[in-house]
């Protein structure tokens, strides 16, 4: 007796999928779905957008970079070497295969499906099972133009993006972009984490000296830190940029504090590690 494959046009994602009632059909179909995308924050690559990278196959285009797959991965056990190692690209999406029935009740589980079905027309859902014929699917479609970077971020009707950028970043991409006349509007947005993540003196030294060769502000003391920053965030405005985005591990506020951010930074560039009170204070 034949199986038939579950089709997720009739059982999962439908154009009505999580509109419960009429009036978010309404709200929906009638005004939000026609509107164009205008992305605050993402990790999309500057270069890939510049250039219109084209993709070999849906690993490339579809896992690598994407930190929230990767982070399903780890947790269910799958080897690294399928996550951001040496595995082939088939493999690491057969991994992802293999995962994606685990993120059931996980926006994962959503988005894989909703991005299959809009934009590569798979219907099935993604498991061992479909692995090999989604992937060879997937990799036929992605040699038409349409499915270049910018073919794909048009068909999504997005009209701006802003990425993720480290102060350091020369953002010529952006620039190559605007000077093209790309339509899509392409803005970096301030990321400076690194310049507090002092967790590893050595580490930090390394950045403190690109920076200081980015910005062109020899960073003896902290305050020549807060003039190289600012002198990046000028040439990020230069370059269309309005906004920042900072990655905290913990929500930092000023309280009476003995220790003197001077003083911490020449410690830290000193190679001395600083304990948890020290790294929140300079951090603040």
């Amino acid at each position: 007796m034949s199986t038939l494959t579950p089709r997720i046009a009739t059982s999962f994602i439908t154009e009505d999928f999580l509109l419960q009632n009429k009036y978010s059909r309404q709200l929906y179909h009638g005004y939000a779905s026609k509107m164009p995308i205008i992305d605050y924050h993402c990790h999309l690559s500057p270069h890939d957008i510049a250039v219109n990278q084209n993709f070999e196959n849906m690993s490339q285009v579809w896992l690598a970079g994407d930190h929230y797959k990767w982070r399903a991965m780890r947790t269910l056990g799958v080897k690294e070497k399928y996550i951001t190692g040496n595995g082939s690209d088939e493999d690491k999406f057969d991994q992802w295969a293999f995962t994606v029935p685990y993120t059931m009740r996980n926006p994962l589980y959503h988005w894989t499906h909703l991005e299959l079905k809009r934009y590569f027309g798979v219907e099935e859902l993604l498991k061992p099972e479909t692995s090999k014929a989604i992937y060879a699917k997937g990799n036929e479609m992605l040699k038409g133009k349409d499915f270049y970077t910018r073919g794909l971020l048009e068909r999504m009707n997005v009209d701006t993006i802003c990425t993720t950028d480290d102060p350091i970043d020369s953002l010529e991409y952006h620039q190559m972009a605007k000077k093209e006349g790309y339509k899509i509007g392409l803005f970096p947005a301030f990321r400076p984490d690194k310049s507090f993540a002092v967790e590893d003196p050595k580490v930090y030294r390394a950045y403190i000296e690109k920076l200081s060769q980015a910005s062109g502000v020899v960073i003896k003391r902290f305050s020549d830190l807060l003039a190289a920053l600012d002198n990046r965030a000028e040439f990020f405005h230069s370059c269309g940029g309005r906004l920042s985005d900072h990655g905290l591990e913990n929500l930092y506020y000023e309280e009476e504090s003995a220790y003197d951010p001077e003083q911490l930074f020449k410690d830290v560039m000193d190679g001395t590690k600083l304990n948890p009170d020290q790294r929140n204070t300079f951090k603040y």
